[in-house]
């Protein structure tokens, strides 16, 4: 220890960042400096500061060098390492800028070389620090990664390549399902009469071709050429998407409402229906590498770790895709829940009857509207089946035939194949959600808003990385999963090499 300017006490290894806070000092306060205008201010602030914070980090590891001292070192497997070597360095790329790390090496022949400081600083296998790619996947699940790559170089000053940003977002969700697997079985403390609501749609995402499914590559392979070099001709497509699976798992309180009530709005019965209850304790994600099924399955394992005592009451929003009906089926089977409710979605129902109304009333009159709310509160009170009926009557007795009529029989056959799922007025009385916004949401947000960027053609690992951490930001896990995934790391990396057991470091 020595004293600095007769007044701190410190070691060597730090008289160098005192030395640049008295030259930054000097040089924010210099006549030029004074004269500067905020904006300027702010900049040299950023660009000194971040050096001066590399410094810090650079003398933190300097004096750790200094103070390292050699140590017995055993392998896993129980080798014993003698060969001793000090003075290695490796570089570490931080939020502030390089620093070269100097460790002791050990090794032993035939083996990969063992760097307990490494273990010690849990380092990565790479150059790029815990920081770094925290950034990394906090930026790639927001934007495109020409941003990404544009947002890290103004937040550290260093430019990185776009391929080693696009593989540490990789990287960065490898744990996710091993996160969500350790998570325990929630405690049966909440309200009985609330409502457990799952629901899963499916969304494209345009990859490149060897990454479709087999049946879409080969349908993308045989696919003659386009016609014309400078646009696509009728029916043709430039390329093929791949179905990602989007799942969402949530509580609600019940909300009892009139059919009137949810076409002309909470006034329609002479006396307001309260507000609807939001949802809590969200959680949604979606995969498009993993099979369909398997994803419906881990939207199970979810709720029934929410509700392991069946406590609560079971709600399924979907769609009419008979093959998610079916899986969503044989899920619920294989879980035990007996008694969850399959709704589906009201606002498809009204697509159908849009579709319909032009049969008999022009598109967009107040007649067509009006047909619609007719409709539509028939529905909602149980009345799917009659509905279907008295269209079709509507239209034979008027002679309505062609493209007219396929619209009305299409509406009709929705009606009826789906009718024991559209007992709304079951569902209404009971106070259960029977619109699929969450899920719609998800869709558009977790997938949409990122994966559907103009140009974009992705890798399956990319585009399943960017999910999960699209999902972890959505659900408000990532912190917590980020905590996890450095211990995994720390294990993966330096942990599992050696005999000894240590202690983990902190994983913030």
């Amino acid at each position: 220890m020595k004293s600095y300017s007769g007044s701190l006490l410190m070691v060597e290894e730090f008289f160098c960042v005192m030395d640049q806070a008295v030259e930054t000092i000097a040089f924010f306060s210099s006549p030029e400096m004074l004269k500067s205008s905020h904006g300027e201010l702010e900049q040299q602030v950023a660009a000194k500061g971040r050096e001066f914070c590399r410094a810090l980090i650079q003398a933190n590891l300097d004096l750790r060098a200094n103070a390292e001292r050699t140590v017995a070192v055993t392998d896993a497997d129980g080798m014993v390492y003698g060969q001793v070597r000090a003075g290695c360095h490796r570089d570490l790329m931080t939020l502030f800028g390089e620093v070269v790390v100097n460790r002791v090496r050990y090794s032993a022949h035939g083996r990969t070389s063992l760097f307990p400081m490494d273990r010690d600083l849990n380092l990565p296998v790479d150059k790029y620090s815990h920081g770094i790619r925290r950034l990394v996947a906090e930026e790639a699940a927001k934007a495109s990664y020409d941003e990404c790559v544009k947002s890290i170089a103004g937040r550290t000053g260093t430019p990185m390549p776009k391929r080693q940003t696009e593989q540490l977002a990789v990287r960065a969700a490898k744990d996710f399902d091993a996160f969500y697997e350790r998570q325990p079985a929630s405690p049966d403390i909440v309200a009985a009469d609330e409502i457990l609501v799952l629901s899963t749609d499916m969304k494209g995402i345009v990859v490149r071709t060897e990454d479709l499914r087999p049946a879409t590559r080969h349908a993308a392979e045989r696919k003659p050429k386009n016609r014309l070099e400078k646009r696509l001709c009728a029916g043709e497509k430039r390329e093929r998407k791949r179905m990602a699976t989007v799942c969402a798992v949530y509580r609600i309180s019940p909300h009892a409402r009139s059919a009137e009530q949810v076409i002309y709005g909470p006034w329609a019965a002479g006396v307001k229906v309260a507000d609807p209850p939001h949802a809590r304790d969200k959680r949604v994600f979606a995969s498009i590498a993993k099979d369909p099924a398997e994803v419906i399955e881990e939207m199970f394992r979810e709720a029934d770790r929410r509700d392991p005592g069946r406590r609560l009451r079971w709600v399924m929003l979907i769609d009419g895709d008979r093959t998610q009906i079916r899986r969503v089926l044989a899920c619920a089977k294989k879980f035990g829940v007996d008694n969850m409710a399959v709704v589906q979605d009201f606002i498809h129902v009204i697509e159908y009857l849009w579709k319909a109304v032009t049969a008999f009333h022009a598109a967009g009159t107040k007649e067509a509207q009006t047909w619609v709310s007719e409709h539509a509160i028939r529905i909602l009170r149980g009345e799917a089946a009659h509905v279907a009926a008295g269209i079709r009557r509507s239209a034979t007795r008027r002679g309505i035939a062609g493209l007219a009529r396929k619209a009305i029989d299409t509406c009709a056959n929705y009606l009826l194949g789906n009718k024991t799922r559209l007992r709304y007025d079951l569902a209404m009385q009971a106070g259960l959600p029977i619109a699929t916004g969450v899920i719609e949401g998800a869709c558009r947000h977790l997938v949409k808003d990122r994966m559907d960027i103009t140009g974009a053609r992705w890798s399956l690992t990319g585009a399943e990385a960017v999910l999960f951490l699209r999902s972890l930001r959505s659900s408000g896990d990532f912190d917590e999963y980020w905590a996890f995934h450095l211990a995994q790391e720390h294990r993966r990396n330096h942990l599992d090499l050696y005999a000894e057991s240590v202690s983990e470091p902190k994983a913030a």
